[in-house]
């Protein structure tokens, strides 16, 4: 077995690598964002902010700190008139997309189940386009 997180041999030292990944990609908006970064190259701001329905600045902002400041979402200045900020997802975070998509299929298969349809808020849910 490789190398092991941590001292402890409990059942989360064994699962610390689940534990470090949920730390990163976790919390309400951060896989809502890398999702709707992943159907287009870059995106500004408050387009971003748009697709996503119910996120504040603030909250959109700490996000997206948190993903550039874990390697997941590269920030990018752009010197145009006038300046502009966009944002991508970086390679390590294309790697997750795969993830993403399984459990993307998961969800809708439970909505179904459960009777739901298609609304405006899970639209931005339920893309299947990813690069």
């Amino acid at each position: 077995m490789g190398k092991e997180c941590g001292k402890s041999k409990t059942v989360h030292a064994k699962k610390c690598a689940v534990t470090r990944a949920l730390e990163v990609i976790g919390g309400k908006w951060r896989l809502p964002i890398i999702w709707e970064l992943s159907a287009q190259e870059s995106m500004r701001y408050n387009e971003l902010r748009r697709h996503l329905d119910g996120i504040t600045n603030i909250m959109l902002t700490r996000a997206l700190q948190g993903l550039e400041k874990n390697g997941l979402v590269q920030r990018v200045e752009l010197e145009r008139i006038p300046p502009h900020v966009e944002y991508s997802l970086t390679e390590s975070c294309k790697q997750l997309l795969p993830a993403l998509e399984i459990i993307n299929e998961w969800g809708k298969s439970r909505m179904l189940d459960a009777g739901c349809e298609e609304t405006g808020s899970d639209k931005n849910l339920i893309h299947t386009d990813i690069k």
